[in-house]
């Protein structure tokens, strides 16, 4: 769980992700159409893999993969990301030091 808490602080927005998995792919592409700079961390291309899914699951994470941090914070699976985002909390989070627009959360 520790590698896991240290790449969460390390990135403002952190995707643990699988290279195989469309769901992780969606919310990728969610984070890029959004224009939010993610650092995705592949957990089948990572030895501690396996170890950090278990965490993940512990941390309360639906599924192992995706799992989205921001802010350190875990907001959760696919399913959370995309419920944020529908109901126009998710850009406020990304960037919490700007004025959101209407247009904006379109």
């Amino acid at each position: 769980m520790e590698k896991v808490t240290n790449l969460a602080s390390k990135y403002n927005i952190l995707i643990f992700s699988k290279s195989t998995c469309c769901l992780c792919y969606a919310v990728q592409i969610l984070f890029q159409e959004l224009n939010a700079h993610a650092h995705v961390h592949e957990l089948d291309q990572d030895p501690d893999g396996k170890e950090i899914e278990k965490a993940l699951i512990r941390m309360g994470c639906s599924g192992p993969v995706p799992a989205v941090f921001v802010a350190g914070k875990l907001l959760g699976s696919t399913n959370e990301v995309m419920s944020l985002h529908l109901s126009g909390s998710l850009i406020p989070l990304l960037k919490p030091n700007q004025q959101s627009c209407s247009a904006c959360l379109s």
